[in-house]
């Protein structure tokens, strides 16, 4: 017996329904599971940066630690450095450490005079003018340029270089006298460059004209800096 056309229509309707709501289940499912699996790459992404970023930071602070305890350590052996350097019976160039002498006083002393931290040139004249005078001999002039306006610029730095102080120089004296000026300038615990030297007249009566260079070195700059960790 054949079927009848109304109950086949209804029976096709209520499929068609049905399917339709599976559809949309499957789709809003399908949907919902993109926007958790999305969520998830994004969230999983940004998390595993901060992880990062954190063990970066970590590991530059343990570096920073290990640094500190290092430069703890190296400030307790430079202390007993010092002390031993200073507290020698004769210094450096033969003098006394208690003495007030020009080759006298402690080894640190010395080094500070050595080579200076700032640009003076009147005290570099009172120092040329203390050798001249322990040979006995006669200042006629003591002359340079004295470029301390310029040299203000030179502000201490991690890493200083020396800077040149330019002198002239002219005296008059003996033979003995003036030979033992040159020795008295290389014998110097500051560092003297004699690039030009004339001498005339008599070995009783002479006069000598240099032209020199020492230096100075601007003061080391210790800084503490602060590193951004990217």
């Amino acid at each position: 017996m054949a079927s009848k056309p109304g109950r086949i229509s209804a029976r096709t309707s209520i499929k068609r329904v049905q399917i339709d709501k599976s559809q949309s289940t499957m789709l809003i499912t399908t949907a919902v599971a993109a926007f958790f699996l999305a969520f998830m790459l994004v969230g999983g992404k940004a998390l595993v940066d901060q992880i990062r970023y954190q063990n970066k930071v970590i590991g530059t602070k343990k570096e920073a630690v290990a640094q500190l305890r290092s430069n703890v350590q190296a400030t307790s052996s430079l202390n007993n450095s010092y002390k031993a350097f200073v507290s020698t019976s004769q210094n450096v160039i033969g003098g006394n450490p208690q003495g007030t002498g020009q080759e006298d006083g402690d080894n640190a002393k010395i080094i500070l005079d050595a080579l200076p931290s700032k640009y003076d040139f009147p005290a570099l004249a009172t120092s040329i003018e203390k050798i001249i005078n322990s040979q006995n001999m006669a200042i006629s002039s003591i002359g340079g340029s004295d470029d301390e306006v310029a040299q203000i610029e030179k502000e201490a730095s991690p890493s200083p270089e020396t800077v040149e102080m330019p002198f002239q120089v002219s005296v008059t004296g003996n033979y003995q006298g003036a030979q033992g000026l040159i020795t008295a300038f290389n014998r110097s615990i500051r560092p003297f460059q004699i690039k030009k030297l004339s001498i005339s007249g008599s070995q009783n009566q002479m006069t000598m004209n240099i032209d020199g260079t020492t230096y100075y070195q601007p003061a080391k700059n210790f800084n503490i800096t602060k590193k951004v960790v990217k």
